[in-house]
C-alpha cells in the first residue's frame, strides 16, 4: 500500500539542552552491548520496531549485521526489566562529531511505564559524553505514539521536515511473522 508518511528531523546543539526524565523503577538496568551481536541486535530491530513498519534492515544478512556492529562508531544500549530486554538505543558517530540515534524504543509490552525517557536521557548522555558537537534523530509518522513528544520532552528541537509516499506492507512486520502482538492503550 502507498501512504504518505512525514519524516521529523530533530537536533540537540549543546547537553545543556538535555531535559533528563530518570525512572525510579527498581529493577531498571541500561547497560551497554559491549560485544557485537547480529543475533541480539536483530531481536530488538524486529521486537522493537516491527509494530512502527521498521522494515529497513530485515533483509540483511547476518554479516551485514556484523559489519555495520563491529564498527566502533556504533554503541547499542540496552534497558532490561528484571533482566529482560525492555527497549534500546542505538548511537551512530559521524564524522565533524554529530551523533545519530539511528534507533530507539521499547518493547511493547514496555510501553508506557517511563522507561523511554530514561533510556533516551541515558542515551542523549552517552553521545555527549562520546565527544558529540550534535545530537540527531528522525522519526516520522509510522513510529509509536510518544516517540516525538519523548524527543521533544528531552529538548530536542526540529530542523526539517519531510513528507513522502512510501510503498508499505499491508501491516507491519511485527517481531515475527503473524505476531498480532496487541500495543498498550495510549
Amino acid at each position: 500500500m502507498q501512504i504518505e508518511v512525514t519524516t521529523w528531523y530533530l537536533e540537540m546543539l549543546d547537553p545543556a539542552q538535555l531535559r533528563p526524565k530518570l525512572s525510579e523503577h527498581p529493577h531498571l538496568e541500561i547497560r551497554q552491548a559491549e560485544v557485537p551481536c547480529p543475533e541480539l541486535s536483530r531481536f530488538l530491530y524486529a521486537s522493537v520496531g516491527g509494530q512502527w513498519y521498521w522494515c529497513d534492515r530485515l533483509p540483511w544478512s547476518r554479516d551485514r549485521w556484523l559489519t555495520y556492529l563491529n564498527r566502533p562508531q556504533v554503541e547499542t544500549w540496552i534497558a532490561y526489566i528484571s533482566g529482560t530486554p525492555a527497549g534500546y538505543i542505538e548511537l551512530e558517530e559521524h564524522p565533524q562529531g554529530d551523533v545519530e540515534i539511528t534507533c530507539f524504543g521499547l518493547l511493547p509490552q514496555f510501553i508506557g511505564q517511563g522507561i523511554g525517557g530514561h533510556l533516551l536521557t541515558v542515551g542523549i548522555q552517552r553521545a555527549w559524553n562520546w565527544g558529540a558537537n550534535r545530537v540527531w534523530v528522525h522519526t516520522c509518522s509510522l513510529d509509536g505514539p510518544f516517540a516525538y513528544k519523548n524527543y521533544e520532552s528531552r529538548g530536542f528541537t526540529r530542523y526539517d521536515t519531510k513528507v513522502a509516499i512510501e510503498d508499505l506492507p499491508d501491516s507491519p512486520p511485527g517481531p515475527w511473522p503473524n505476531s498480532n502482538i496487541s500495543l498498550p492503550a495510549s
